[in-house]
């Protein structure tokens, strides 16, 4: 009886949105099914880099996180598997060291997965969305949706950095349809950061504050390939006047000459990506490339990286209303005509191939296809309140990391919002990291 009571509570609006965790939480298991059902179990229990798990760790870490979150707390439900909460707790079990733990095989790990759903779609019909702050608005569901799909560009990664046959396969992404190219002007004055009112927005979303910023001018796309390579071709990688001191060491130390997955193609460049090697094409944004390269090239370019509130303001504030959007195309989720996103393709679109996601101001391709770094390191805004764990953010708050903003090509747009940050260390290039630059801008300069 209990169940069928609450199928009405929230009436039509609770219903929507038990249809709408469900459909989440199913494309989310399709989409870890593919990354783990595309190879064996051998490559599925191997290390393929030091900076990744095994595949089959990421498999059964995000059971189990929903087992903890969704099974224990939000249902109260017996506990399916206690006797592996350490082996899966990424605070605890480094990444180097992962391979070397007793592991659920694939087999087990699958079975654990589906028993751990059957139990969640159970609770799903009995739970109250307005019991508590967890679960208002189906938090802890969308919490859990999001974690699954951050794994599953994780996984995605993982399967950048394996060796052997292509075993991932998708279509190429739009052609360009606009031509996008130089800065846009974005005038001093306040807009709103972060969010109070997106019920999935995370703790380090929150809340929306007034931020004042001075006029400032940011590329209307990403750093493309072509201009990389110009940097390289000038000596980039060679001249230590542009960069950092932490940069240059990183350099030096690591023997840096160009992005992650390129190598020398005659007098050109090609680009291994996910098994096959490609020509690099000049109008993709470059992607595979760590802070201090994009810090590198931005002083090499006369400009700098965005500040994080810089890349906030441009991505979703209008000047017609003065508001700010969710997207930059508006408050609309994205399709397959705003955005690179959802692993539909396998690398980053050309600049001009989504003209109907772009800002009011004129930039383009924020969201989606890279990763872009900021120069913001990570930290709560102000009025942060850790929810409903601190070691979601505010274990990591302080100067070891950027802020990256944006999505790309293998982030889900459940996990991607003109107010989601993302966050790593400097040096880390294995992500599907890009950037666009910024600069101060003169006060002769004209708005058009």
């Amino acid at each position: 009886m209990r169940a069928s009571q609450s199928r009405t509570e929230g009436g039509v609006h609770g219903e929507r949105l038990r249809d709408r965790i469900a459909a989440e939480l199913a494309r989310a298991r399709a989409r870890t099914t593919l990354l783990t059902e595309v190879v064996d179990d051998g490559d599925l229990m191997r290390q393929h880099s030091p900076l990744m798990s095994p595949l089959v760790w990421d498999l059964a870490h995000v059971g189990n996180q929903e087992e903890l979150w969704l099974v224990r707390d939000v249902g109260g439900r017996e506990p399916v598997r206690c006797d592996i909460d350490e082996l899966y707790d990424a605070f605890k079990q480094p990444r180097r060291d992962r391979p070397a733990l007793p592991l659920l095989p694939p087999a087990e790990a699958r079975a654990y997965l589906a028993t751990v759903r059957d139990k969640v779609h159970d609770l799903l019909d009995a739970v109250a969305f307005t019991e508590r702050p967890l679960v208002a608005d189906g938090f802890a569901f969308g919490m859990i949706v999001q974690h699954e799909q951050q794994h599953d560009e994780t996984m995605l990664a993982t399967h950048q950095l394996r060796s052997g046959p292509a075993v991932l396969h998708a279509p190429p992404p739009p052609e360009p349809s606009a031509r996008v190219g130089g800065e846009v002007l974005v005038p001093a004055g306040e807009f709103i950061m972060g969010t109070d009112t997106d019920p999935w927005a995370l703790d380090n979303e929150r809340p929306a504050h007034r931020v004042d910023l001075p006029a400032y001018a940011i590329d209307a796309a990403p750093v493309t390939n072509g201009q990389y390579a110009a940097f390289i071709a000038d000596g980039g990688y060679t001249e230590r006047r542009w960069w950092s001191p932490a940069g240059w060491e990183h350099r030096v130390r690591e023997q840096l000459s160009a992005p992650m997955h390129w190598r020398r193609d005659g007098d050109d460049w090609s680009y291994r990506r996910f098994g096959r090697w490609d020509r690099v094409r000049a109008d993709e944004p470059v992607v595979h490339v760590c802070w201090y390269e994009a810090q590198a090239y931005a002083a090499w370019a006369g400009k700098r990286l965005p500040t994080e509130a810089e890349w906030e303001k441009a991505a979703r504030w209008d000047p017609s209303t003065g508001r700010s959007r969710r997207y930059p195309w508006g408050d609309d989720d994205p399709t397959q005509v705003h955005a690179n996103l959802d692993q539909r393709h396998l690398w980053p679109a050309p600049v001009g191939a989504y003209p109907a996601g772009a800002s009011p101001l004129g930039v383009h391709q924020l969201i989606g296809d890279v990763w872009e770094w900021t120069s913001t390191t990570f930290d709560g805004h102000p009025g942060f309140a850790a929810f409903p764990y601190r070691e979601y953010s505010e274990v990591f708050f302080g100067d070891d990391y950027r802020v990256l903003r944006g999505g790309s090509f293998g982030t889900d747009r459940s996990a991607c919002r003109g107010t989601f940050r993302n966050w790593d260390y400097p040096i880390r290039r294995q992500i599907f990291s890009g950037f666009r630059c910024a600069r101060d801008v003169r006060p002769d300069e004209s708005y058009r």
